[in-house]
């Protein structure tokens, strides 16, 4: 594998992204939109940038086409359907054989097997809610993005984050195919993590058609998990 595509190039976790696909020695074509493009000027002579709305077909058809991976970052905005949009045109479009790394929070569940604190519903239901009225996110459009991407038969893997920080990276972040599990407890993971984890799921058929939720590797609850297989 050698070209990918990150979708979301010039947000902050699309640029780690970037980054994390160049030091690893992809060639790398970015997408976002027109107004965004000057976020990408530290990489402008490195990687090829496409310009446009990311749910546009056009756009996206053109992004994908060679690429062995696509990396996308699943943003609601709006309320005109942008999240599923994206990845329905990233499914049609994308190669037939191509690792398809998708973002999202841990509020998205494949199985319902999930298990969330009242704090976590109680987020999700207040704040989906209020900016959904006020037509700035759409919470239910990134379910249904999951959706379509959990019932294709594509080589996906969605990547349901933690709340995230800044700050140097601490490793690869440890992963559970449940929100719940303690490991997960602490409930943060560092912003460059959560890219290298994308960049690096590129490789790993063990993720493939999994949605695995991601917390970072030098937290209390993944540092106490550690000390516990180590005791075994």
């Amino acid at each position: 594998m050698n070209r990918v595509c990150i979708i979301g190039a010039s947000g902050k976790l699309g640029r780690y992204m970037v980054q994390q696909a160049l030091d690893q020695g992809y060639e790398v074509v970015g997408v976002c939109r027109e107004k965004s493009v000057a976020k990408l000027d530290e990489f402008r002579d490195r990687i090829t940038i496409i310009p446009g709305a990311t749910n546009d077909r056009e756009v996206i058809q053109r992004a994908v086409s060679g690429c062995n991976g696509v990396l996308v970052v699943l943003v609601p905005w709006g309320v005109r359907q942008y999240s599923s949009g994206t990845a329905q045109a990233v499914l049609d479009f994308s190669e037939p054989d191509a690792r398809l790394i998708f973002s999202c929070g841990w509020h998205i569940s494949r199985d319902g097997k999930d298990v969330y604190s009242w704090k976590l519903q109680a987020i999700v239901k207040i704040f989906g809610g209020l900016a959904r009225l006020f037509r700035l996110v759409d919470l239910d459009d990134q379910v249904e993005a999951c959706r379509r991407i959990f019932a294709s038969e594509t080589r996906w893997t969605v990547v349901r984050g933690s709340d995230l920080e800044e700050g140097e990276s601490q490793g690869l972040p440890v992963w559970s195919r449940h929100v719940g599990d303690p490991v997960l407890e602490s409930n943060l993971t560092r912003r460059i993590d959560f890219a290298l984890f994308m960049v690096k799921a590129l490789e790993d058929d063990a993720l493939i058609q999994q949605a695995p939720a991601i917390v970072g590797c030098q937290t209390p609850s993944a540092r106490e998990r550690n000390q516990l297989k180590s005791a075994l």
